[in-house]
């Protein structure tokens, strides 16, 4: 029977330093990155996201950044099945493929498959919620026969928490709530290597904000003005996310633009906080203590060496 490959991944919360640790090891051994980032994959969306630059994507190959428009649907189930695929292709060319990000649903679905139970959006919920309100049960059920015939077919038409439900999950991971019943727990061909990054709370928080003064020195503003003026609607979820949403709301006048800059720090520390708690459930990953960027050619030799012995 033939051993499953060991695939490589970089895990942990924002700004700790996934990225630079990914570049570090690409000039040590021979990869391909799939970033598990879930807002990197729209275009034109580059500072808010702390995308790594065109020159380094030119050189280290970087797959599922910019690969949709900003209005576009991309969700954590497809995500899981493409990027399998996409691992098969960069085997087969004798390269390693290294998943890098801090988006936990995606590397969760890409290493365990999905259970319907694990699929939840919170604003996608509210979202529906709202429009529960404001539009009516009927609206939504038949919304839900549009894209779940079948599920829309066995329960009723008045059954308004399993209508919630079976489009939340719909939305978050493209694939009917219908399909979810008659598929099982779908395990990787590989087995996942985990190393995750960590340092000191208070050393994270403050990375986090150093960022978020670089964004706007880099031109946050205008980057979000850019995607406004191109016709993308602030509604979209990729622009309801942090960083996004606050600029959006001091252009539409709501909030001041320290403000906006106070916010935006703040919930990257709460996003980064709820990453670090849903990481750490995972009892498979092995952490990585950093200090600073010296740190991150002694933490790749350790990791490689120490990936020989898992």
């Amino acid at each position: 029977m033939s051993r499953k490959p060991k695939i490589p991944f970089v895990v942990g919360p924002t700004a700790v330093g996934k990225s630079a640790l990914s570049i570090e090891l690409a000039r040590k051994i021979p990869v391909e990155i799939i970033s598990a980032d879930s807002r990197q994959i729209f275009r034109y969306m580059d500072i808010g996201t702390a995308k790594v630059s065109r020159i380094i994507r030119q050189a280290i190959p970087h797959h599922f950044v910019d690969i949709i428009d900003p209005d576009g649907y991309f969700s954590a189930g497809m995500f899981s099945e493409q990027a399998r695929q996409v691992i098969k292709k960069i085997l087969s060319r004798n390269k390693i493929p290294l998943v890098v990000g801090g988006s936990g649903l995606y590397i969760r679905a890409l290493i365990h498959g999905f259970f319907s139970g694990d699929i939840k959006d919170r604003q996608i919920r509210i979202r529906l919620e709202e429009e529960l309100a404001s539009k009516g049960l009927e609206v939504l059920y038949e919304r839900l026969e549009r894209c779940d015939p079948e599920y829309a077919r066995k329960i009723s038409s008045r059954d308004t928490q399993r209508i919630l439900r079976s489009l939340e999950v719909y939305q978050v991971s493209g694939i009917p709530f219908s399909e979810w019943h008659k598929k099982g727990n779908q395990e990787a061909f590989f087995e996942a290597v985990q190393i995750g990054l960590r340092m000191p709370r208070e050393v994270l928080y403050e990375r986090i904000n150093q960022r978020v003064d670089r964004m706007f020195e880099q031109g946050f503003i205008e980057e979000v003005k850019a995607l406004l003026q191109k016709g993308y609607s602030s509604d979209l979820n990729a622009l309801n996310t942090v960083g996004y949403k606050e600029i959006c709301a001091c252009l539409r006048g709501e909030i001041s633009l320290e403000e906006a800059k106070s916010l935006i720090k703040r919930n990257s520390r709460r996003y980064a906080k709820r990453q670090m708690t849903w990481f750490g459930r995972d009892r498979t990953i092995r952490w990585y203590e950093i200090q600073n960027k010296q740190d991150l050619a002694g933490i790749a030799n350790k990791w490689l060496a120490d990936f020989k012995t898992f």
